[in-house]
């Protein structure tokens, strides 16, 4: 059984106040909103710095390290999910960044889920496409997606490869089957998959995939976007600007092809360093190593909030396998209240609400949110533990502290925890007083 971390992660030894006070080891699970970096990751990125420039057409050694850097970067994205010979890799800020630069190029209907995250939802809805309702288990959604296609094919189907509020995974292969047998393509937002399971484009069918660096333990503001070249190449520049071109007249323009046609202006060459870092990293694991280490943790802590009184853990299909992601809600409590609880006496980080996922949470019958707890490889035994003792605590004692509702937020009332001393301030601001509205917050729902 996997007890300890899989990899160092920087911030492994975090301090944080507690509002009762003193301080406690701080237990990050909410690796599924930003993951920490990987110390090979900020080593990595510590190197490169001294030599930071501009990248491309500098003559300057500086500049030619830095150009080196990004392009043996796009080599190791594109290695580590597989790509095909033929396939590109195009840098973006993040995932929402990536799919709204494939929506500017599919030639036609998309066709996704009623399951997704915002991002590989909102850039769809702005031209055609149509919405099938996942069924009550994820070979039956497959099924219906065939269905639908045999009606009426569309260019693109774009599903999620992990949800990002239950972990369940979709079942990629089968719907790559089903849409290439109707004609359509298949996108994959992978930014909860590539940190849990190997992605392999080619032998998946998957035609584009599109993930994030922070989530990928390489939290410097790159993604990508790694897929078939000849809609990338036919659409619009996504970035109208320098690079991104051939040659400029003042009435006239030849756009480079891609990648550098959608990159436009001076790229983060530290972000996609990081990602390249992050890719290499765990490309050099053993195979199933991030799967076995997460499989452990996993099972206890669902186990463990399995037995917690007035606990329901959210999930969409029965036959599906999950990545270590874990929403649930605690009965009478109000999510945020029990995220602000665990953060300030317990010194745990989760995420609550809505998690940019609105339908599915009015799906799973919670629409005004949830909690979520996310692992990751620096995730511990001890971790789960730390969570499952609070949880414990919340339901048979309650909270040991008062709680307010500040700018829509639920914060200790009084809140005593400092922000660092380089940063200055309280984590209310200067006096932490809280605004003169606000209203006290029974961590009883009503």
């Amino acid at each position: 059984m996997s007890t300890t971390s899989l990899l160092p992660v920087t911030g492994a030894d975090l301090r944080v106040p507690l509002v009762q006070g003193g301080s406690t080891r701080y237990v990050n699970l909410d690796y599924a909103a930003s993951a920490p970096a990987l110390e090979s990751v900020t080593a990595h990125v510590q190197q490169l710095l001294p030599s930071y420039a501009s990248v491309h057409r500098g003559a300057g050694y500086a500049s030619q390290v830095c150009t080196a850097a990004y392009e043996t970067a796009r080599a190791d994205v594109a290695q580590f999910v597989g790509a095909r010979p033929d396939d590109v890799v195009v840098f973006t800020r993040n995932t929402t960044d990536a799919l709204n630069l494939l929506a500017s190029a599919v030639p036609g209907e998309v066709l996704f889920l009623d399951v997704e995250h915002h991002a590989n939802l909102l850039p769809w809805q702005r031209g055609a496409h149509r919405v099938v309702e996942a069924a009550a288990t994820a070979a039956a959604t497959v099924a219906r997606v065939d269905a639908a296609l045999a009606s009426r094919p569309v260019a693109l189907v774009a599903v999620t490869g992990a949800s990002n509020v239950t972990g369940e995974l979709t079942p990629l292969v089968s719907l790559a089957e089903v849409a290439h047998r109707h004609g359509a393509r298949l996108a994959v937002d992978a930014a909860q998959l590539v940190p849990h399971r190997r992605v392999d484009v080619a032998a998946l069918g998957i035609d584009y995939v599109a993930f994030s660096g922070h989530k990928l333990y390489a939290p410097f503001g790159a993604g990508a976007l790694v897929g078939r070249r000849d809609w990338l190449d036919a659409a619009p520049p996504y970035l109208a600007g320098g690079g991104a071109v051939r040659s400029v007249e003042l009435d006239e323009v030849r756009w480079a092809d891609a990648p550098a046609r959608h990159e436009g202006g001076t790229p983060n060459v530290l972000g996609v360093a990081a990602l390249a870092a992050a890719c290499r990293t765990f490309a050099a694991l053993p195979g199933g190593a991030v799967e076995s280490h997460e499989r452990a943790l996993l099972a206890l802590l669902v186990d463990g909030l399995d037995q917690i009184p007035d606990i329901t853990v959210h999930r969409i299909w029965p036959d599906a396998d999950a990545v270590g992601i874990v929403s649930f809600s605690v009965a009478r409590y109000d999510c945020a209240a029990v995220a602000a609880y665990l953060s300030a006496e317990r010194g745990i980080g989760v995420r609550d609400g809505r998690f940019c996922a609105h339908p599915l949470l009015a799906r799973l019958g919670v629409p005004a949110g949830a909690v979520r707890a996310s692992l990751g490889v620096g995730s511990s035994l001890d971790d789960v533990d730390r969570l499952l003792d609070a949880l414990w605590h919340l339901v048979s004692r309650g909270p040991s502290w008062a709680y307010s509702s500040v700018d829509g937020r639920c914060v200790p009332s009084p809140e005593t925890r400092p922000l660092p001393e380089w940063l200055g301030g309280s984590l209310l601001g200067d006096g932490a007083a809280a605004p003169c509205e606000t209203q006290e917050l029974a961590l009883l729902a009503s």
